[in-house]
């Protein structure tokens, strides 16, 4: 089974058993958007993690070692996401890119943040105006070495 037949298969037994991200997400013993991204096919679960998601869904051993594949992090269909949601996220860094680049160096010096050391949260903020969405991006800085 491939990455995108597994993650469909995934998909497809969440639905019909009801269950959220989170609640597969505990059932792992993960973050919920670790266990979302492994679900996607950004991330890979070693054993352990597998059995208890491809469990959790009454999923068969086809599911639990495509979820042990190296994953192929950073694919998506188009270069430009057309999705409305992905492509806020592309326009965010299209107009603001540039203040965060310059930012994070004038504050930490010259260098990136990991996308390897790093963790992301999402979370509802309630505003009687129309709730919120907070993201949090906590990456390890790391500096350009000079040789």
């Amino acid at each position: 089974m491939d990455r995108k037949a597994c993650t469909e298969a995934i998909l497809a037994a969440k639905a019909s058993a009801g269950l959220t991200f989170a609640e597969l997400a505990e059932k792992v013993g993960r973050h919920e958007v670790w266990t979302t991204a492994a679900i996607f096919g950004q991330a890979q679960m070693d054993s352990g993690e597998a059995e208890a998601l491809a469990e959790s869904l009454e999923l068969g051993p086809e599911v639990t070692a495509a979820l042990q594949q190296n994953p192929m992090r950073g694919s998506l269909d188009d270069v430009v996401p057309v999705d409305p949601l992905l492509y806020r996220f592309h326009e965010i860094t299209q107009v603001y890119g540039t203040t965060i680049k310059a930012l994070i160096h004038e504050k930490f010096g010259e260098g990136i943040m990991s996308a390897i050391d790093f963790e992301l949260d999402i979370q509802r903020v309630e505003d009687p105006k129309g709730d919120r969405v907070r993201i949090v991006y906590n990456g390890k800085f790391l500096p350009y070495r000079k040789w």
